[in-house]
C-alpha cells in the first residue's frame, strides 16, 4: 500500500520549492511523484509537425522523490508521517502519526 497517492495534499519538505503545498497529479514508478505547481521547469521543445505540436519552451512539473514530500495534516496544519494499520474488518488504512487520524476514512 502506497503511503502517498495520487489526489493527496502534499507539503515539499526539501528542494528549491521547500513548504509549498499541492496535489499530486501522478506516481512517476514507485519512488517518484509529481505535484501540481511545484518543481516546474523551463524546457525547450523542437517542434514536431507530425504530432501537431510547435516549438519554444514550455513550463511543466518534474517529479519529486517521494522522501520530499510529506501529505499534510489538516487538523496540525503541517505535513506530517503517515503510518499502516489493519483495522477489525481487515481493511488497510492510512493514519497521521502525530494524532493517529485516519487520511482515509
Amino acid at each position: 500500500m502506497n503511503k502517498i497517492r495520487k489526489g493527496d495534499e502534499v507539503v515539499v519538505l526539501a528542494g528549491k520549492d521547500r513548504g509549498r503545498r499541492g496535489t499530486v497529479l501522478r506516481r512517476v514508478g514507485e519512488e517518484r511523484v509529481v505535484v501540481e505547481g511545484v518543481n516546474r521547469v523551463k524546457k525547450h521543445v523542437r517542434p514536431n509537425p507530425l504530432k501537431g505540436e510547435v516549438g519554444g519552451i514550455v513550463e511543466k512539473e518534474m517529479p519529486l522523490h517521494i522522501s520530499n514530500v510529506a501529505l499534510f495534516n489538516p487538523a496540525a496544519q503541517k505535513g506530517d508521517k503517515v503510518g499502516i494499520k489493519v483495522l477489525e474488518d481487515g481493511r488497510k488504512v492510512r493514519f497521521f502519526k502525530s494524532n493517529g487520524e485516519l487520511v482515509d476514512a
